[in-house]
């Protein structure tokens, strides 16, 4: 026989509702290391901060026979990355964090690093080696949650799933650049 789950009564839930009522969405039944918790969203708002300029530079910088829909490519990219970051931004507050836009610090607390490109070729190689790392970052980010905080969870879940996208789509990029190089 399963086990029945136990819910909180109702009084119970008015009560603690009102209780530290200034920490918003973070009520008593997070679990999650919140100021861990913040320092990875922070470095994986960098990490796509980071990519939106490097997807941005490519997209004015590509060159060559196919650089028009490639460049077209890497403009959607770095505006589906910008809403990654802006996501990121919302969560961190949401947990009463501060989103670190800070310029000075962003290379450092990124997890992909800002590769320009010389050729084409180079420019796809590079996001595409981004998207790896950002594949495996937000892998590991959501393990580490696990049911700890499953709204964060679950946003992350949804932007792996576009990393995942444009991982295949460059990777399909590149094979079509290097059969015309």
């Amino acid at each position: 026989m399963t086990p029945k789950h136990a819910f909180t009564d109702v009084p119970t839930l008015r009560k603690r509702a009102r209780q530290h009522i200034e920490e918003g969405a973070v009520t008593q039944g997070y679990s999650a290391d919140r100021k861990k918790v913040l320092e990875l969203l922070n470095d994986a708002l960098a990490t796509e901060l980071v990519c939106v300029l490097r997807y941005r530079r490519h997209h004015f910088m590509a060159r060559g026979i196919s650089a028009k829909s490639v460049a077209d490519e890497f403009l959607i990219h770095s505006n589906e990355e910008q809403g990654h970051a802006d996501l990121l931004a919302e969560r961190i507050v949401q947990l009463g964090g501060e989103p670190d836009f800070a310029p000075q610090s962003l290379s450092r607390r990124s997890h992909a690093e800002y590769v320009a490109g010389g050729t084409l070729v180079e420019m796809i190689r590079e996001d595409l080696v981004a998207e790896r790392i950002a594949i495996d970052s937000y892998r590991e980010l959501i393990e580490y949650l696990g049911q700890k905080d499953p709204t964060t969870s679950h946003m992350l879940k949804g932007i792996l799933s576009v990393e995942e996208e444009h991982a295949d789509e460059l990777a399909d990029l590149l094979v079509g650049a290097t059969a015309k190089a």
